[in-house]
């Protein structure tokens, strides 16, 4: 085994330190690298394909994310006890990594590319998507296939003191405000070069509205633009450290060797000329028509003729002729835009596309709503739910359960196109945990509003930022749902185009101009604060003056949407829809929680079937805490009003009769509830009414458990125990199982005798004499029968003792 190359830094402002280690693990790959961070490592590798795949125009780059649940110390709670499909987490790590890495590789370069990170260790306190960053980014540096990196990456947390902590720990994140993650590149190979930013997601932490109402720092657009210019400092660090490791896997291991590969050229210049020479002006006019379809219809027939136009003169190159088609269109929308200030529906750069909203679509639904902007449609339906329906999470990070969860789908009739629906594809669940990121800081809190909440996106038209308009329609449906969303928010795709060192920033892009465009930047927010952000950008650096200028005008327009939201519903619902269930919780003390449930979950199953409520019970170790939720308010309120009363049970009285049910047996009696929280004993030496009179061998022969029995409370001590005694009529015993208990040396024999037992003309029906007056006189009776008359104060059978055994005690008159 080969020595490896390690080499480490510390992290400025904290006492982490960073490392990567090449040359030990996987050295078949082209590049492998193995990064630490604190207890956190990951194994990022890097393989190429030697060739391209024939009729390959797009770089086909796949990266890939394997959480091992031993890195924690876990095994998978899945039924076969392995990792299965890569969980939401690892999805959104492969995309943060993806997208800084996909536009650094050269123009043409179409050879199969894949980057897998291979979690080994997770400390449970620093996150390892950030080092997965690194790490792919260390490993392509040191495998020489083509890549114009590093690529340095960094978390910062903003906390409650209005600081940006770098690196933070997953309870550091969750104490902050708000959370910023930002890729870059070097401009240069000085160790003091300026980054230029490629990739941002960010987001609000939960209860950060709650902090804000506290006295916290908001996070607004100027505080972002401050964090994005701080996050250069440790990217820089992280590109530097990679550096250190490629000069030191050189010396170590020498020149790195190089890639060949052929630049794939989808048409050649000579084409490119003579289709803007015959197709400029037809191209021009296509896209100034403002519909979508429409317009795509004219450049579909645009491009038909002009490939048909020059079938002659490029015989057997129709693909480079679509393909230069397709090139001129871009470069003819982007200097319209810089030239001319117009776009492709005839709107100036500040301009938002028509607006309208609409709520309670769907009848039996809990909150719905319909959100357009322009022709993107999306409907928006929101679930309230018990607590106990949050989604447990089987992840290698301290996560254990999702309250809140927003499903995003794009079903192919959105485009107007066919194709494959079914499970959530990777653009999907991002999109949904970008709309979901956006909600989670004004949701309330559970102590709050003790529901769990679903949120489902369909996108039903599409032409533009349908993330940004789940968001919007997320909030008109939880508003109508009755959710208290500390306030609404909106959210607004923004591009960029840069083209003759001029920055044009546009308002609301369409999908051409996301693809056209040299940055995608989607904010959402509420009136006075971020709480979602995204950005990826195209081109080298964004310099500070045009993003803040871009936030602002994100900001502008995200007010406008605001405007429509409220006009429609101003705020959220004062109750939950009738659909939905009615929830209360009750904090009760830790001790008295196995009362609410009961032996065997007993009390608080009955309680649920006798009043159709659905109740669960939590505690965290100082308090527990009762959930009741039914549809009916009035099952809510029985069950609250049977639990107080569990709680603080009312006193039984002495003489009084009660209707009460059997809880528990045990060896010297049955227990029967009375009242709500109040339980009193029955003992086995009152029970012979049940069996015609005759001694019990076992509670169990005449009791069984939920067994009705009117009780007469005879006694109440002074710890508040209560003894009861048997009050009614009772069967007389059968004569044949009387027999047969006489068989049996004089006990009976099972439960069902005791039952059939009973009065028969005042006399013993198995033994012809007059039965008599009182269980006292009966049991003496019987006594006397069996073994003698032992006289007064004899010895009786003790109560509750076991066969045979006796104690002397008087006997009662």
């Amino acid at each position: 085994m080969t020595d490896a190359i390690r080499v480490s830094s510390p992290i400025t402002g904290t006492d982490k330190e960073m490392s990567f280690e090449a040359g030990r693990l996987a050295q078949l790959a082209d590049g492998a690298v193995l990064a630490r961070l604190g207890g956190t490592m990951i194994l990022a590798t890097v393989t190429a394909a030697k060739s391209v795949r024939e009729g390959m125009d797009f770089f086909p780059l796949t990266v890939d994310i394997e959480e091992r649940a031993y890195a924690a110390g876990k095994i998978p709670g899945a039924f076969f006890r392995r990792e299965g499909k890569l969980s939401d987490q690892a999805i959104l790590i492969c995309r943060l990594i993806d997208r800084p890495l996909r536009p650094s590789f050269p123009k043409g370069f179409r050879n199969e590319t894949q980057v897998v990170g291979t979690v080994f260790s997770a400390d449970q306190e620093n996150p390892h998507d950030i080092l997965a960053i690194n790490a792919a980014s260390a490993a392509l540096m040191i495998s020489g296939i083509p890549f114009d990196g590093p690529i340095g990456a960094v978390r910062m947390a903003y906390t409650t003191e209005g600081e940006w902590v770098p690196h933070p720990t997953y309870a550091e994140g969750d104490e902050a405000s708000f959370e910023l993650v930002v890729a870059g590149r070097a401009l240069s190979d000085s160790v003091e070069s300026d980054v230029a930013i490629m990739m941002v997601e960010a987001g609000g932490t939960e209860g950060s509205f709650e902090r804000y109402a506290q006295g916290a720092p908001k996070v607004t657009e100027e505080v972002l633009a401050a964090g994005l210019e701080a996050s250069k400092l440790w990217i820089r660090e992280a590109i530097n450290l990679q550096r250190e490791l490629v000069r030191e896997f050189v010396a170590a291991r020498g020149p790195l060797p190089p890639f060949p590969f052929t630049p794939v050229v989808d048409y050649g210049d000579d084409v490119l000329a003579r289709v803007e020479a015959v197709g400029a002006e037809r191209l021009n006019e296509a896209n100034a028509i403002l519909s979508k379809a429409e317009r795509n219809a004219a450049l579909d027939a645009a491009t038909a003729q002009i490939a048909e136009e020059l079938a002659g003169e490029f015989e057997g190159r129709a693909g480079e002729i679509k393909a230069a088609v397709k090139a001129l269109t871009k470069q003819l929308v982007r200097r319209r835009i810089v030239d001319e200030g117009v776009r492709m529906d005839g709107r100036g750069v500040t301009d938002i596309r028509p607006l309208s909203a609409e709520v309670d679509l769907f009848p039996m639904t809990h909150g719905s709503a319909l959100f357009q902007r322009g022709e993107t449609q999306v409907v928006n339906v929101s679930t309230l739910a018990m607590p106990r329906m949050r989604q447990l999470v089987d992840t290698i990070t301290p996560d254990e359960y999702r309250r809140y969860m927003h499903h995003y789908n794009f079903p192919p009739y959105s485009t107007g196109e066919t194709g494959r629906v079914g499970a959530p594809k990777r653009r999907e669940v991002g999109h949904g945990m970008l709309a979901e990121r956006a909600l989670v800081p004004v949701l309330p809190s559970e102590e709050e509003f003790p529901y769990t909440l679903r949120v489902v996106s369909d996108v039903m038209q599409s032409n533009g930022s349908t993330s940004m308009a789940s968001v919007c329609g997320s909030t008109l449906s939880l508003m109508a749902a009755g959710v208290p969303i500390k306030a609404p928010v909106a959210g607004i795709a923004m591009g960029l185009v840069y083209d003759g060192g001029e920055y044009v920033t546009l308002t609301d892009i369409l999908g051409s101009e996301d693809a056209f465009g040299d940055m995608d930047f989607k904010v959402a927010g509420s009136a006075d604060a971020v709480t979602a952000l995204q950005l990826d950008t195209k081109i080298d650096g964004l310099p500070a003056d045009v993003l803040a200028r871009a936030l602002h005008q994100a900001k502008e327009a995200r007010l406008q949407i605001l405007e429509v939201i409220t006009s429609v519903i101003a705020e959220p619902r004062s109750e939950v829809s009738e659909m939905a269930p009615k929830i209360v919780t009750m904090e009760i003390p830790v001790d008295k929680i196995g009362e609410v449930i009961g032996p065997k979950g007993k009390v608080i199953n009955t309680l649920q079937q006798e009043t159709g409520a659905d109740i669960a019970v939590d505690d965290n170790g100082v308090v527990g805490t009762v959930t009741i939720g039914a549809k009916d308010g009035h099952a809510v309120e029985e069950a609250r009003r049977r639990i107080a009363l569990i709680l603080d049970p009312p006193t039984a009285e002495v003489g009084a009769v009660y209707e009460g049910r059997v809880v528990s047996i045990a060896k010297f009696g049955a227990f029967v509830n009375l009242l709500p929280g109040r339980d009193g004993l029955l003992h086995i030496s009152k029970m012979a009414p049940l069996n015609g009179g005759r001694r019990i061998g076992q509670v169990e022969d005449v009791l069984e458990l939920g067994q009705a029995l009117e009780v007469k409370v005879d006694d109440i001590d002074p710890q508040g125990k209560v003894s009861l005694s048997l009050v009614g009529d009772f069967p007389e015993v059968d004569e044949s199982r009387r027999s047969e208990g006489r068989r049996d040396g004089g006990r009976d024999s099972g439960r069902d005798s005791g039952r059939d037992s009973g009065r028969d003309g005042g006399r013993d029906a198995g033994r012809g004499r007059t039965r008599p007056s009182s269980f006292e006189d009966a049991f003496e009776a019987e006594l006397a029968g069996e073994i003698g008359d032992l006289g007064p104060g004899g010895p009786v059978l003790s109560e509750g003792e076991g066969e045979g055994r006796r104690r002397s005690r008087p006997r009662r008159r």
